[in-house]
């Protein structure tokens, strides 16, 4: 039977990627910065809903891959003169990328909170190494000298050094990386994945080896979290090890709690609603000196978003149909589950 939802939902993000194409037109310098960080953080998210929302593995140490992404994309440009996007986006993302496959072929042999410890344990190496080495400039971090441009035959086409070029750049490779996964999550390889996360002890039962569907899920979401590092990284010009820090981890980890397990919509709705309630609650001019105590604001919002929304702000739509017509929404396929 076809999915009756998916339409709406494909209408939903159409009308997000329309949005966003267009924020630019009525955009100031803030604005566009403000964004263009949020959909690099939307990145991030999608790559953890990956592991957390479609696979059951909670990891802990995300903000590794991140950092390494970022990391990469600085130590690996040329001095002063600007890299080639072509070959420093594709190695960032392979750093990441190889790091992951490391880091999970050892951690993904536990299991429940030994594989959360155990993920925080090699994040918090990856940190020390470039906190307590020259090799990331200890914790004053280190700076790119010259952002990345794509160039053919002597033509710039891409120059991340321009802020309406890199919101768009970032903005088509969060567009990639949506559609990437919600084709990979409806191929058979993901409905493996669901298969594991409901149920790992039945998949192996019917003689699924898990442990390569966990292990190709590990480093495909560490390479997307390198990519959203990459990006990070070059939008700052300015890198330190805080971004490999626990505290990040924890951070994505809220955005698609807040969004809602199981929907990469609901990824991008948590990094949306999260930073943005990050900047309300900072803002003098709405709390005046209170804003220095946003943190205590945006938790008690958090608690009560969980509290009151279990299915995550993506699930508030059917809570108001369900309270308008006195019945529960249709249930979703697995197909559509993560979408």
């Amino acid at each position: 039977m076809a999915d009756t939802s998916l339409r709406p939902r494909l209408l939903f993000v159409a009308l997000c990627a329309a949005a966003l194409a267009l924020y630019p037109l009525a955009a100031g310098n803030f604005g566009l910065d403000l964004v263009t960080k949020i959909m690099v953080y939307a990145i991030f998210a999608l790559s953890l809903e990956l592991l957390v929302g479609a696979t059951g593995l909670v990891c802990f140490g995300h903000a590794a891959f991140f950092g390494i992404g970022a990391y990469a994309a600085v130590l690996l440009a040329p001095g002063h003169d600007p890299a080639s996007l072509a070959w420093l986006l594709p190695a960032s993302v392979a750093a990441a990328a190889l790091f992951a496959l490391f880091m999970g072929s050892l951690s993904l042999r536990t299991q429940g909170v030994y594989f959360i410890m155990v993920t925080l344990a090699f994040a918090q190496m990856a940190y020390y190494v470039v906190h307590d080495t020259p090799l990331g400039g200890g914790t004053d971090g280190i700076y790119l000298n010259a952002k990345p441009v794509l160039a053919v035959a002597g033509t710039t086409l891409v120059d991340l050094d321009q802020p309406l070029a890199f919101y768009y750049f970032t903005l088509a490779s969060l567009a990639v990386v949506f559609g990437f996964l919600a084709v990979l999550l409806r191929s058979r390889f993901g409905r493996a994945l669901a298969g594991i996360k409901a149920n790992e002890q039945r998949m192996r039962a019917t003689g699924f080896s898990t442990y390569p569907y966990k292990l190709a899920a590990f480093v495909i979401a560490g390479g997307i979290a390198g990519l959203a590092g990459f990006l990070f990284g070059v939008k700052d010009g300015y890198v330190n090890p805080e971004l490999m820090s626990w505290h990040l981890s924890g951070s994505v980890l809220i955005m698609i709690i807040l969004g809602g397990l199981g929907h990469l919509r609901g990824a991008l709705i948590g990094a949306f609603a999260f930073a943005l309630l990050q900047e309300f609650y900072k803002s003098e001019a709405i709390f005046g000196g209170f804003a220095k105590h946003w943190h205590l604001g945006l938790g008690l919002t958090i608690i009560a978003c969980v509290a009151l929304l279990p299915r995550g702000l993506v699930g508030l739509p059917g809570q108001w149909r369900q309270r308008l017509t006195g019945r529960a929404g249709a249930p979703r396929t697995a197909a559509g589950a993560s979408e």
